[in-house]
């Protein structure tokens, strides 16, 4: 990074894709439509516009197919799924109906028909309670730029200074809002980051963010007023954070904390001792846990799936995934967590009842028992793809022993005459009242692991994502400690295997306390396992060899 006399600044954002990064900024130009015509028509020039519009519909929809294809092939299926989506929205008759009828009475040109009926759509979800359909407004935006730029036969572009643009390479790009077009039509392979104003979570585009592996960050307004081309940004995508003109000390920091980590790490070989697997939320992140060497995928939050393709999949989509992952990973363990939904993550499509307080609601294990439809179709889909396989299928949420053996029976009612594998069935321990059970629940389950982000908040009870009580979320207290040791030794005395995962499962200090308690299989995002591994060398006096 260049020397400068510039005074950092340090900003708090919204985290929506995991890593860090540091460059120059591109500013992605969204006033490109500000002087594209806008008036009425005179005489009988209704046709004419009209067919401008159904023109414009055609060309966007061509468009949004090329990039579905090329989302698929580069990313993943449940990734492209999210131009599918926008291609319904762009093809609806709802749309052509409301812009020729703008024509026809108010005598307006296409541009000004498409943006006046798509922004009364777009402020109808803004103004819903729902966060998840909220973030929906999102796609209208994106139909109607896409339309406009077709209209203006314009391109998305960067706004850069003429003597150092370059048009996004090795930047990170500073914008309004995230946008599913914006994250894959400005080259994703060299783009650093993310920077914008608006864009929530569980938005397309964050995650699609990452799926790619960009760093991303959020909500904050006015970023785009106190940055220019070329401005240096520090971006961690993991906490939110955002520096303007970080100091060299800064930039050094980050770097000695490994924090910078634009792509995947080098992969190192296994470490005796431990046992390290990988967190996938979509299929295509298989792909990076092999190259990073996974002993096996510790926890496949399938729920994601279909958060990302924004609707219910079909028992055989959910079949395509699950068994190009079980293929993938030729043989290795494979741990399939069943949907972890509930009204915390807000799916409209799922018709879930909105909660006072969804974290002590239907969800997990109790949703599935309320939802047997639900269940029921996501077994036959991983009894099918573990036909000539093994695979591990963990119960989310469970609170004891007699749920557990209800659920798995409703399972196994629900696949009894479909051809299948060896299906192990196991529990995930995050309810203390589960914890307490360990025993009586390793007598009746194949396995268990431990999701130490959920544990953490129910044994303290403390919300950790309220920022009054953040402080008190630790998991570095003896009784926390002692619960995991009581379930290992359980575990061991049944002869039955317990992993970990969360993300006390990915922070190397905690490595010599879970292996002292006797927890030595830990499962961790495939970013992680490299510096697990060399962690867990290092504290065995050894050193860990890179792959050849």
């Amino acid at each position: 990074m260049a020397k400068n006399t510039q005074r950092e600044t340090r900003l708090k954002g919204l985290a929506l894709s995991n890593g860090s990064a540091v460059g120059g900024v591109c500013m992605f130009n969204e006033n490109r439509h500000s002087n594209l015509p806008m008036y009425k028509i005179q005489g009988g020039g209704s046709e004419l516009e009209m067919g401008r519009v159904k023109r414009a519909i055609e060309i966007a929809g061509d468009k949004l197919e090329e990039i579905r294809a090329d989302v698929e092939k580069t990313i993943g299926a449940a990734e492209a799924e999210i131009f599918v989506a926008h291609k319904m929205i762009l093809q609806d008759p709802e749309l052509i109906s409301g812009a020729t009828e703008k024509i026809k009475k108010e005598n307006l040109n296409a541009e000004s028909a498409v943006s006046q009926v798509l922004n009364t759509y777009e402020k109808r979800l803004q103004d819903l309670d729902d966060e998840y359909i909220r973030e929906r407004a999102t796609d209208i935006g994106e139909i109607r730029r896409r339309l406009l730029d077709v209209m203006g036969n314009m391109s998305p572009s960067l706004q850069c200074d003429t003597a150092h643009c370059q048009k996004g390479r090795n930047r990170i790009v500073v914008a309004g809002e995230l946008t599913p077009s914006l994250t894959v039509d400005i080259d994703p392979q060299f783009t650093m980051g993310f920077v914008t104003e608006r864009g929530g979570i569980n938005s397309h585009a964050a995650i699609l963010a990452r799926a790619m592996g960009i760093p991303a960050v959020s909500a904050l307004p006015g970023i785009r007023e106190q940055v220019g081309c070329g401005t240096e940004l520090l971006v961690n995508g993991t906490t939110g954070e955002v520096v303007i003109w970080p100091s060299e000390e800064t930039v050094s920091a980050a770097l000695a904390a490994a924090t910078l980590t634009r792509g995947l790490p080098e992969p190192l070989e296994p470490v005796e001792g431990l046992k390290v697997m990988a967190n996938v939320n979509l299929a295509p992140d298989v792909q990076e846990a092999i190259r990073m060497k996974a002993e096996g995928i510790g926890l496949y939050r399938t729920e994601f799936e279909i958060m990302a393709a924004g609707r219910f999949l079909s028992e055989n989509e959910m079949y395509e995934r699950y068994r190009t992952t079980i293929t993938a990973m030729a043989g290795k363990p494979t741990t399939f967590r069943l949907f972890d939904i509930g009204s915390d993550k807000s799916m409209p499509f799922m018709k879930i009842p909105r909660e006072e307080n969804p974290s002590l609601g239907w969800r997990g294990a109790r949703l599935l028992l309320g939802r047997r439809d639900v269940l029921e179709t996501q077994a036959m889909a991983l009894a099918r793809a573990s036909e000539g396989s093994r695979i591990h299928v963990m119960y989310p949420m469970i609170v004891d022993v007699d749920q557990f053996l209800e659920i798995r029976q409703v399972f196994q009612d629900a696949t009894r005459h479909v051809r299948k594998g060896e299906i192990l069935h196991g529990v995930m321990f995050e309810v203390p009242s589960a914890c307490l059970q360990a025993r009586e629940l390793f007598d009746v389950a194949d396995f268990a692991s431990v999701g130490s982000n959920d544990l953490t908040q129910y044994l303290f009870a403390v919300d950790r994502e309220n920022d009054l009580v953040s402080y008190d979320y630790r998991s570095d207290r003896p009784v926390f400690w002692r619960l995991l040791k009581d379930m290992a030794q359980a575990a061991q005395a049944a002869g039955k295997p317990l992993s970990i995962c969360g993300e006390l499962a990915g922070d190397p200090q905690y490595l010599p306390k879970l292996t002292e308690v006797g927890i030595g299989t830990i499962s961790v995002s495939a970013r992680r396992i490299s510096d697990v591994r060399k962690a867990a060398a290092e504290a065995a006096g050894n050193v860990v060899a890179p792959v050849s």
